[in-house]
């Protein structure tokens, strides 16, 4: 049986025309309502499992306003619509749904559409049932070791963070009759490394006096109603609870979720987590932890007495080892350098994503390392042992990107005098990754969405379809969603793309990572040159923790090249900056506005060309400069409009 199917669509034509599709494919269709009002009606009393769901709907509130309700009773949803602009693409993006289809269409994509969307549904619920059940495994584990309560609850940390991301959680327990609670916190300091903060550690980092901390402890409630508190909400609590503000202040925290319960033993214990980003909890997440009160509340049942009356005397002991690595991320994110708490946010989303078969969007600015991360995904996925096939789509001439990536038959074209076998061919079974995807031409948009889409190839000059089994990850520096909103990307190949969108964050929002990153390059280009540099001065250091990166990692990694080739003694004594690369920092204000990442490309871009004397190609050209193919660059200054005299 067919899952049953809501057409929300205020357009009488087009939503018959849409039942009529799904009723001859084999579809229920529900009903068709024209208004949310009317949706909301017909979803009470039918129970859909997909609904079709235009944006723009007659009265007061948009399909927008009814893909936040699906999401909450997750049920999946795929909007249809004819155009967007940039706001009502981002608000639409908030939703996650499951597919976007743009009018007009054919039947072919509608149904694979919702093949695509009912796989993704599937998956989604499939992976987080798995995820809970591995938890759960794990937590039973850890509830029979004979480790102190300190190790279990390391374990117990590390267990839980695929399920529930966080940067702090903070243990907190006391007698079901005592006066006031204990505990530690364990603040995250690494992909699988946790910090233990203890009362002297807290005090020694926060540099409040010990007595201030111990009456802030006796004036804070114990947390004995569940909830997850966001921004604005978490910041309302810290009138009554000063623990909470002082933990914010000192690791600079945005958000929280709590959870209480009670011991075997009379122990009122609760797990609060916090994050940095203010959003970071919802109610979906309050709920699956509800389910998991109970392996957490026999880990706690485990702790021996004696541990939990000598952990309530409040003394000035550490709490235990300073650090502990409960298992290196070495190997798992090989050659990803770093445990700011940005870079760990995308360590998260790379060990969630890499398992499944699910679609990667890449995004952030040049330079930010987005190849490192398709690597890692692919090394941590199923497909690890298979092709791992990479294009760089704005280096392809426009004349040969179809052939490129489908392939050819001898004889298809002028000069084709071989059969040719495409990248996707090649990558079948593994993944590609289609980097710069945002410099593909609109015409080939197309193509790729209905590759995408089947799963199926056709070369050029042949009339059979050739099925393939390929993971897409792209990758792009453009902001795609203007991209859209301006007419030059397609808006179902964007969300057929977007399943998962991975942010990199600049080099100069993780300056927490800048020492590890140079030591790195440091003793890599050490090796290559045959040099012992052993480090760098502190005035040279310092200069460098100073600086913006508007180039990233790839900039960084080239200025080290360069002043390990200048360096006349064991260390580094200074550095030096062009003037041309650093004038046009990101985030310098123009005219009373910021620039635009497109803008800011440009004059980078114009900067290099005139350093060289607008020479592109060869040695000390701009391209070799920039790190990029010749034909990237000449592609980049065509689309950025840098004047054709450099372009030539």
């Amino acid at each position: 049986m067919k899952p049953k199917i809501l057409i929300v669509e205020d357009q009488y034509i087009e939503a018959d025309y849409l039942r009529m599709m799904l009723t001859k494919a084999g579809y229920p269709v529900c009903g068709i309502a024209r208004s949310v009002a009317e949706a909301q009606d017909i979803i009470k009393r039918e129970n859909p499992q997909l609904v079709l769901l235009d944006i723009f709907l007659k009265g007061k509130f948009t399909g927008i306003d009814l893909a936040k309700q699906l999401k909450e009773d997750r049920v999946a949803f795929i909007y249809l619509s004819a155009n967007s602009n940039e706001d009502i693409l981002t608000a639409a993006k908030a939703t996650e749904p499951y597919g976007f289809l743009v009018k007009p269409f054919r039947e072919k994509d509608l149904l694979i559409s919702l093949e695509i969307a009912f796989y993704l549904y599937e998956q989604s619920m499939s992976a987080k049932w798995q995820m809970e059940a591995q938890v759960k495994k794990e937590l039973l584990q850890i509830e029979q070791t004979k480790d102190g309560w300190t190790k279990k609850l390391l374990h117990t940390a590390r267990a839980l963070q695929p399920y529930l991301s966080f940067d702090c959680l903070a243990v907190k327990f006391k007698a079901l009759e005592g006066a006031h609670f204990s505990g530690f916190a364990l603040l995250r300091i690494g992909f699988d490394e946790y910090q233990v903060i203890g009362f002297k550690e807290l005090c020694t980092i926060s540099g409040k006096d010990p007595e201030i901390i111990r009456q802030a402890l006796v004036h804070t409630p114990n947390d004995n109603a569940a909830g997850w508190y966001n921004g604005e909400d978490f910041k309302s609590l810290f009138a009554t609870h000063p623990m909470k503000a002082l933990f914010a202040d000192t690791f600079d925290l945005g958000s929280n979720l709590v959870l209480p319960f009670l011991s075997s033993d009379n122990y009122v214990f609760s797990l609060s987590f916090f994050r940095r980003i203010t959003d970071g909890y919802s109610t979906d997440k309050m709920e699956g932890m509800f389910r998991l009160q109970q392996p957490l509340a026999a880990v706690m049942n485990s702790i021996a007495a004696e541990e939990k009356k000598q952990a309530l005397l409040m003394d000035d002991k550490p709490a235990g080892a300073a650090r502990e690595v409960v298992n290196s991320s070495e190997g798992h994110f090989n050659g990803i350098i770093g445990s700011s708490p940005a870079l760990l946010n995308v360590m998260d989303m790379i060990n969630q994503v890499a398992p499944v078969d699910t679609s990667v969007l890449i995004l952030g600015e040049s330079g930010t390392g987005k190849e490192k991360i398709a690597d890692s995904i692919h090394h941590l996925s199923r497909r690890k042992g298979q092709p791992f096939v990479k294009v760089n789509c704005g280096a392809l001439p426009a004349t040969l990107i179809e052939s490129e990536l489908f392939g050819h038959e001898k004889g298809a074209f002028t000069g084709a005098i071989d059969k040719r076998i495409g990248k996707f061919e090649r990558a079948d079974k593994g993944t590609i990754f289609l980097d710069e995807i945002g410099e593909l031409p609109i015409e080939l948009q197309v193509k790729l969405l209905r590759v995408l889409q089947e799963q199926e190839v056709e070369r050029l000059g042949s009339r059979a379809p050739i099925k393939i089994n390929v993971r897409i990850i792209a990758a792009t520096n453009r902001n795609l969603e203007r991209e859209v909103a301006e007419g030059r990307f397609r808006l179902d190949l964007y969300y057929r793309l977007n399943v998962f969108p991975i942010l990199l964050p600049p080099l100069r929002e993780r300056r927490e990572d800048l020492p590890a990153l140079i030591e790195h390059f440091i003793h890599y280009y050490n090796r290559k040159a045959g040099k012992k540099i052993t480090g760098m001065a502190d005035k040279a250091f310092k200069k460098m923790m100073a600086y913006e990166w508007p180039g990233n990692i790839r900039e960084l990694e080239h200025f080290i090249e360069r002043h390990i080739l200048l360096a006349k003694t064991g260390i580094i004594e200074d550095v030096s900056f062009s003037k041309l690369l650093s004038q046009e920092q990101p985030g310098t204000a123009t005219a009373g506005r910021m620039k635009t990442s497109d803008e800011n490309e440009r004059d980078h871009i114009l900067a290099v060309l005139k350093k060289c004397n607008g020479k592109i190609w060869g040695p000390a050209g701009a391209a070799e400069i920039l790190n990029l193919n010749p034909s990237t660059l000449r592609s980049k200054m065509i689309k950025l409009g840098i004047k054709k005299e450099y372009s030539e």
